[in-house]
């Protein structure tokens, strides 16, 4: 049966994102104001919600992973794809190139403003910077991701409903239409989102590998050189989305997952090997000890303005991303038990992203203390990118390291654009079954839309802030969509398996293996 292609939710949603870039290159500075009012207003009055709604997600997870539900298995067959794939492709599609870029200088923000009261400047801002780093991308991101991926796979593998869009999960949860005012507004949301946060990661990260590549072959970047990266990207995350899952992304996501297990084991023994280990150890340590209070910390008397520029962000950052990463968990988690898909997502991603901050964090923060690199006064001066060239370049081999960086920067992209468009191709499909796939061609129009937003943003030297300030202010509604998914979840296993026994569901389980 030919799938039905959604064509009313795909022409409003690509008349939408473009007329809001059009208002950007219309009206560039009203633009920027008004999507900062509303970013301030909104983190105000949800910020505590936010951090406490974050919070409360890790817990129930934590129940959800240590009861007998968790050892409810998503559909009849073996898992689809081998541990590794499977961890990789989570990781490479819910973290992006983002997670280079940002490994490398995040902590040098912390050290002139530094979160939960410590003086700027300090020993102890020092100290905190490399763990709030590690705290941002760790443990909280990964469970916002969760929250959305597990009621979205229940619904799909255990309750057997078809479509793979958030409309159509709270549709089966609730009496609102998939295809009534509602249903409609949170798919167009959804496609906005995805625009809105891969916008961004592009417009930061091509500009960024631009300059690595450039100060390699010893000429200057220039938007040629971003328009020939972004060309090279975009064939490479389309062919291997028109392929499909099982011969695209994850063969690209195997790669890259060994790439950066490489580059990071040999700055690692090639970088201040003991610093980075003791710095590292320690940045854990402090993560871990400081947790509950980074998690809840709104700063009431100070005002600093720390958890808003910083932790409110990072969550509604993640929230937005949470629905097409959520979907992607989703969709490669077939086979897999409750148990293993939060135990997986929580602790293989957030390890994963200890040790990739704690090595670079390590790395950069060394050369700012032996004096070789000045990270905080460069991003002070606006030139990020040219601090991460020099970390790069003070590295044995730099400009072997510089050539992985770029490789591993535009993979990370590849993949993250790959599933977002596998994800956006889904929620433009109606009825999708459980054994389906999106139309390939479908895929290939979600990956040339991806790619074509960006490049006209650049072209038109529209602001990529104002765009992803927009995106990240719609992860205020998703929050209560979220919060819809997980209680119908919740009422869906409890109903299901609240009966059964933990040995009846494990016998159950083992069965369906």
């Amino acid at each position: 049966m030919e799938k039905k292609l959604d064509k009313l939710l795909i022409s409003v949603s690509l008349i939408f994102v473009l007329s809001i870039v059009a208002l950007l290159y219309l009206f560039p500075t009203e633009s920027e104001s008004m999507a900062n009012q509303i970013f301030t207003t909104l983190t105000n009055l949800f910020g505590s919600i936010t951090l406490l709604f974050t919070l409360l997600g890790i817990i129930l997870l934590a129940y959800v992973a240590m009861s007998k539900y968790g050892s409810i298995r998503l559909g009849k067959q073996s898992p689809e794809f081998s541990t590794f794939s499977w961890i990789a492709m989570m990781i490479s599609c819910g973290l992006g190139s983002a997670t280079v870029y940002w490994a490398f200088i995040e902590w040098a923000y912390y050290i002139n403003t530094p979160g939960i009261g410590i003086d700027p400047g300090s020993q102890l801002a020092y100290e905190m910077s490399v763990p709030y780093s590690m705290f941002h991308w760790g443990i909280s991101a990964w469970t916002l991701y969760a929250l959305v991926g597990l009621p979205i796979a229940y619904h799909f593998y255990v309750k057997k409903n078809k479509g793979l869009s958030l409309s159509a999960v709270v549709s089966s949860m609730t009496n609102i239409k998939a295809n009534g005012y509602i249903g409609r507004l949170i798919d167009v949301m959804f496609i906005f989102i995805c625009f809105g946060g891969l916008s961004i990661t592009l417009g930061v990260s091509v500009p960024l590998v631009a300059e690595v590549l450039a100060t390699v072959i010893g000429i200057k970047p220039t938007f040629t050189l971003n328009l020939a990266i972004i060309l090279v990207l975009s064939a490479i995350y389309s062919l291997s989305s028109y392929i499909g899952i099982q011969r695209g992304m994850r063969n690209l996501a195997d790669f890259n997952a060994k790439l950066v297990i490489v580059f990071t084991v040999g700055v690692l023994v090639l970088g201040p090997t003991i610093y980075i280990m003791k710095n590292t150890t320690s940045s854990l340590g402090l993560m871990f000890q400081n947790f509950i209070q980074m998690s809840l910390y709104t700063d009431p008397v100070g005002n600093g303005g720390f958890p808003e520029s910083w932790t409110m962000f990072y969550w509604l950052y993640w929230i937005t991303y949470a629905p097409f990463t959520g979907i992607f968990i989703a969709k490669v988690s077939r086979g897999r038990t409750l148990r293993s898909v939060i135990a997986n997502t929580l602790l293989s991603g957030s390890a994963g992203c200890f040790i990739f901050f704690g090595v670079l964090g390590s790395l950069s923060m060394q050369r700012q203390l032996a004096g070789s690199v000045d990270m905080v006064g460069m991003l002070s001066a606006g030139q990020d990118n040219a601090a991460i060239v020099q970390v790069l370049h003070s590295l044995p081999f730099g400009s072997i390291f510089m050539i992985l960086f770029s490789i591993i920067t535009l993979l990370f992209l590849a993949t993250t654009l790959d599933g977002a468009a596998f994800t956006m191709a889904s929620t433009s499909t109606i009825g999708l079954k459980n054994n389906e796939e999106p139309n390939p061609f479908l895929r290939l129009f979600w990956c040339i839309m991806l790619s074509l937003v960006p490049l006209t943003m650049i072209l038109i030297n529209a602001n990529l802030d104002t765009i992803k300030t927009s995106a990240v202010a719609t992860g205020v509604p998703v929050i209560f969509i979220m919060i819809v998914m997980l209680i119908g979840w919740m009422k869906w296993m409890f109903n299901d398996y609240g009966h059964y026994s933990t040995s009846k569901i494990e016998e159950e389980s083992f069965i369906k293996e």
